[in-house]
């Protein structure tokens, strides 16, 4: 089986509302249970905020540590997951029912090695 990266992109702003929250998460419970049982589950884990990035950029010979997020946009990552899938038909599946389960857009790419034949 492939592994592919689901990422999860939220938009800035305030934190949603706590019932959202728990239908979120009780939504995710159920999902990663079912990757778990198909042996689908690698990992997974959600972000903090980007204010808390730091950015390490190579010039000049040396490694420049900077404050903050690597680019500054509307949306960030904010959480991701790691699965095993056959293809990118059964990922992209995976994927679709992680957007409906963070009410998120949901970023699926195969890594490197592991691209469709």
């Amino acid at each position: 089986m492939k592994q592919y990266l689901l990422s999860m992109y939220q938009p800035q702003g305030g934190r949603p509302e706590p019932e959202f929250l728990e239908a979120v998460m009780a939504d995710l419970g159920v999902l990663r249970r079912e990757l778990e049982s198909t042996g689908c589950w690698v990992f997974g884990q959600g972000l903090h905020d980007p204010s808390t990035a730091t950015v390490l950029r190579p010039g000049d010979g040396e490694v420049l540590v900077i404050d903050g997020p690597f680019t500054e946009g509307k949306e960030y990552l904010g959480g991701f997951t790691i699965i095993k899938a056959p293809d990118l038909d059964a990922a992209l599946a995976w994927g679709r029912r992680y957007a409906r389960a963070t009410r998120l857009p949901v970023e699926v790419r195969p890594f490197q090695g592991e691209a469709e034949d």
